[in-house]
């Protein structure tokens, strides 16, 4: 699970800090394969969309991932409640605006997000450095591209 402290100014104009949480679940990971490009890993789908270039499925795509990963953690910790609702309230908040602009206009930031909301299974497998990973595998192929 990752926590994200953002700072926003809401719609009456008050500075607020507040915690926001994200994860996906193997199962849900498997769901967003099949929702990006159906057939291929959620790396590989990725990889993919950044050797394409094309700009306008990369930022649908991490929208999708930042919305999907979205949840509220139950105060006793044994549940993250994810459900359309939950969704577009924090959708509507500027917070959502303020993170959604600093992963599509930073791809280490948008690495480091990725790494963070996955399972520490699939973290395990990138290695030690997962942030690296990922930005060492869009480099790769953003250089086969070109």
């Amino acid at each position: 699970m990752l926590k994200k402290t953002i700072t926003y100014t809401d719609w009456n104009g008050t500075e607020r800090t507040e915690d926001f949480y994200f994860n996906l679940t193997r199962a849900e990971i498997l769901e967003l394969e099949y929702k990006i490009i159906p057939g291929q890993s959620l790396s590989d789908s990725i990889q993919t969309l950044i050797q394409s270039q094309d700009m306008g499925k990369i930022i649908e795509t991490i929208k999708l991932i930042l919305l999907a990963s979205y949840g509220e953690k139950s105060a006793d910790g044994k549940r993250f409640v994810k459900n359309d609702d939950i969704r577009a309230a924090f959708e509507q908040n500027p917070a959502f605006d303020t993170l959604y602009m600093s992963l599509v206009t930073d791809a280490e930031y948008a690495a480091e997000f990725v790494a963070g909301i996955m399972p520490a299974a699939i973290r395990d497998e990138l290695g030690s450095n997962p942030k690296a990973a990922i930005m060492d595998r869009a480099s790769s192929m953003a250089k086969l591209n070109n």
